[in-house]
């Protein structure tokens, strides 16, 4: 049975799209966009996050690529929020958190930077007039505090001034660099956008991962050597969890296939290793994390023996899992991956998509029922493009610059 570049699915996954879309329009607030609930409604009470607000700048700078009506008016709202309440007009850089009384959060994190390059980037392919300007002042701030010439890798945080930055390197902040990196290479055609992204991956995934199972650290000390009991008393973090998140692992296998797309569009031979490692990822989350108690689902982090540690089932693990089959279908045609990305939808259908409050659960317990272990709430729509929209796109460019580029069902029969 197939899916993959077929009119019949690609109909399906349009409608669901809007769907989606439909819902994050709720979360536009005076200071950027805020923390949906699960019935869609603004969570006041979680402030105003850079990370949040960043990631639907760049959604919608892909809704508005979609010719999606009022799509442009939140890519101006997005803009306009990352120039006022969420920006730091003293020391530069922007806000962790902020409400309506002010600054709640004033530290700068690499994490919520990276996603800012990556929403400005994104917007610059809708024409926005400020787009550009915000672009370049987020180049500016990446490469002064948190690109790294001398460890060629990116650091994690500052404090509020930039003066002081924290002795732990990231790997979750790392990966979402890469992600960054790929966009602002298609919007600006700087080599060393790709050349940092197969840097890091060359670090984090072939030097580290690669000889560990494909069990990813994402804990580092400044030496890049790995902590590997780092956070072990809190092992449900959302964004430091204790182990491996295996989510990450096979949303790294995507990116370093947009890399590896990306080097062959300029008609070079990329490392055998980007495909390579990017199968070793893909099948180590199904084989520790995909039902290792019997229930579909995966879990949220595993231990270094691959047994689960955070039992609930995230949403944006298998959302990213669907992403990397339809990119591993790209390059290998192999049944597989499309025999996994149908399993994957199937779950989804069954216990993840909310048609009564809209969009999708968050969480689920190990039964597949909704609970608020680690997440509350429906965050943003970000994760959804990457099973709702990228099944629909050549690998390179990336998302929005491919959207804008009219090549979004190109290949649909």
């Amino acid at each position: 049975m197939k899916w993959f570049n077929t009119m019949s699915h690609h109909r399906w996954l349009e409608q669901e799209t809007d769907r989606i879309f439909d819902f994050g329009k709720n979360a536009a607030v005076p200071t950027g966009f805020g923390w949906l609930g699960n019935n869609g409604q603004v969570r006041t009470d979680m402030g105003t996050h850079l990370w949040i607000t960043a990631r639907m700048l760049h959604v919608y700078s892909v809704a508005a690529g979609m010719g999606r009506p009022g799509a442009y008016s939140l890519v101006d709202h997005g803009i306009r929020a990352l120039n006022g309440a969420l920006a730091d007009k003293q020391h530069g850089g922007w806000y962790a958190c902020v409400n309506d009384e002010g600054v709640v959060d004033a530290s700068k994190q690499g994490y919520q930077h990276f996603f800012v390059l990556l929403g400005a980037a994104s917007a610059v392919t809708t024409g926005h007039p400020e787009a550009r300007k915000l672009l370049d002042q987020a180049i500016g701030v990446i490469e002064k505090y948190f690109w790294s010439e001398d460890e060629q890798m990116c650091l994690e945080s500052w404090d509020e001034a930039f003066t002081e930055t924290e002795a732990y390197r990231g790997g979750n902040a790392n990966m979402h660099a890469v992600e960054a990196f790929l966009i602002v290479y298609d919007v600006t055609h700087e080599r060393k956008w790709l050349d940092r992204a197969l840097r890091i991956a060359s670090v984090i995934i072939h030097d580290v991962a690669r000889r560990g199972e494909f069990r990813v650290n994402e804990h580092f000390d400044t030496q890049w050597k790995p902590i590997r009991d780092y956070n072990k008393d809190n092992p449900a973090h959302r964004f430091r969890a204790y182990g491996g998140t295996p989510g990450h692992w096979i949303e790294w296998g995507r990116l370093m296939l947009h890399l590896h797309a990306a080097l062959e569009a300029r008609f070079e031979t990329p490392p055998d290793w980007l495909l390579e490692d990017a199968k070793g990822l893909f099948h180590a989350t199904i084989r520790d994390a995909w039902a290792p108690d019997g229930a579909d689902g995966f879990v949220y982090s595993v231990d270094w023996d691959g047994q689960p540690i955070v039992r609930e089932r995230v949403r944006w693990p298998i959302v990213e899992a669907m992403g990397t089959a339809y990119a591993l279908h790209c390059l290998t045609g192999e049944a597989q991956y499309e025999s996994w990305y149908q399993t994957w939808w199937e779950y989804c259908v069954k216990y993840l998509m909310d048609f009564e409050n809209g969009s999708w659960w968050q969480e689920l317990d190990t039964d597949n029922k909704v609970t608020t272990k680690v997440w509350d709430g429906k965050q943003d729509i970000y994760h959804l493009l990457h099973c709702l929209v990228i099944p629909r796109l050549p690998l390179a460019p990336g998302l929005a610059p491919a959207v804008a580029a009219g090549l979004l069902d190109i290949n649909a029969k």
